[in-house]
């Protein structure tokens, strides 16, 4: 780059024949113009990282004025208190009800902690004590510096327990019984709650009067003829006309097998009701379709109705089993030997007696074994319960149940 170009001259002198003050100006005015530019480029770079910072602000950061805008016309508890004197009539209306409206937000949850509390150490205190006391010895139950957690923790009280009552083989045997009847019990209580809900016929509503009944009457009324009967148990007088004489089935699981197929077991009426209240919500466009399609009554039910129902029909067999398997009335009408866990925990505390000493002593004395008894009594059914527990709430909100 020639000086021409970087001065340029005027006229026809030269920058070399200028006077030396004249060149130094020169110089200095370059100087100030190249600092002005690095300056005003300086500021322009600050100018755009603001832009940039205030662009990559998040917009929850930014209304922080307005939170504290917000505050200053809140009106607290303490505010309202001590200005009450000064408010008129409206104004006292308006803030008596936010008062007492944030009073009760502060009291509820409160409330309702204690409440669920309370009603969940009751139903947990009965299992809370079995566990406290089955881990303990016999000594312990005499000790008052004991409450809750034993100062010797004993499992034998378990394996003692377990022998006792020959637990896999009675486990075993009321697994079989219990499940077998209530599957009789389910299909059957099904098949008439399906007819009670979607077929008319003559006598309809006294037969329906009579399932009602047997929700209603104890079993305690029919036991001693229903006994006779399954004692000297005979069909209209076949078997003596064939056979010379009736038969017992005393002592036989089919004693539970009939009534649960004839809709007469345990809770039987109750689980019809059910049947019959989940049937009348079903729409009646699905049983309309399948009648087109050919399919009668029956298939109807098995094949649309039934896969409809699943829910329910789990519900209907948890309820039986829970109900056959607790049960110890009943059956100690027909088993003169305990072979059920029922039966067995009833009579628990002579059973493990007579297994630690060889006689019959006080139930008190063995209250650690039949703790332990009891909860492994409980034990399938509460397995049971765990993992069918969604299916189980599901059923029971969609038979009506829940409301």
């Amino acid at each position: 780059m020639t000086e021409n170009n970087i001065f340029p001259a005027e006229g026809n002198e030269n920058v070399a024949n200028q006077p030396a003050e004249n060149v130094t100006t020169a110089e200095e005015s370059l100087v100030a113009s190249a600092a002005e530019a690095e300056e005003a480029t300086l500021e322009s770079v600050a100018e755009t990282m603001a832009d940039i910072n205030v662009a990559s602000t998040p917009k929850s950061a930014k209304p922080a004025k307005a939170k504290k805008k917000k505050d200053d016309y809140r009106v607290s508890n303490f505010d309202i208190i001590r200005n009450w004197r000064h408010y008129n009539t409206k104004e006292r209306k308006h803030y008596n009800y936010i008062f007492w409206h944030r009073i009760a937000g502060y009291v509820w949850p409160l409330f309702r902690f204690v409440i669920i509390f309370g009603l969940s150490f009751v139903i947990l205190y009965p299992i809370l004590y079995m566990i406290s006391t089955s881990l303990r010895p016999q000594v312990e139950m005499n000790d008052p510096s004991v409450m809750w957690i034993p100062k010797t923790i004993r499992f034998d009280n378990f394996v003692e327990i377990w022998t006792a009552i020959s637990y896999p083989a009675t486990l075993w045997n009321t697994l079989v019984l219990n499940i077998v009847a209530s599957v009789l019990q389910v299909g059957t209580c099904a098949l008439t709650g399906y007819g009670f809900a979607r077929f008319k016929f003559k006598g309809k509503n006294f037969l329906f009067v009579i399932v009602l009944l047997q929700i209603i009457v104890p079993t305690q009324i029919i036991m001693i003829p229903q006994y006779m009967q399954f004692r000297y148990f005979d069909i209209f007088g076949l078997l003596t006309a064939f056979m010379g004489d009736s038969i017992s089935l005393v002592n036989t699981n089919f004693a539970m097998y009939i009534p649960a197929l004839f809709c007469n077991g345990i809770r039987a009426g109750l689980f019809i009701y059910l049947f019959r209240q989940f049937f009348r919500g079903l729409p009646k466009e699905l049983e309309d379709a399948a009648y087109l399609d050919g399919c009668g009554p029956f298939k109807t039910f098995i094949s649309v109705m039934v896969p409809n129902a699943a829910s329910s029909f789990l519900t209907v067999f948890i309820f039986s089993i829970v109900w056959y398997w607790n049960d110890y009335y009943v059956s100690s009408m027909f088993f003169n030997d305990p072979n059920t866990i029922s039966l067995k925990i009833a009579n628990i505390s002579n059973i493990i007696s007579m297994y630690l000493t060889g006689k019959v002593g006080v139930a008190s004395d063995y209250i650690v074994w039949m703790e332990a008894g009891c909860l492994l009594a409980i034990a399938p059914i509460v397995i049971m319960y765990i993992f069918l527990q969604k299916y189980f709430t599901e059923g029971i909100e969609r038979a009506g149940l829940a409301n």
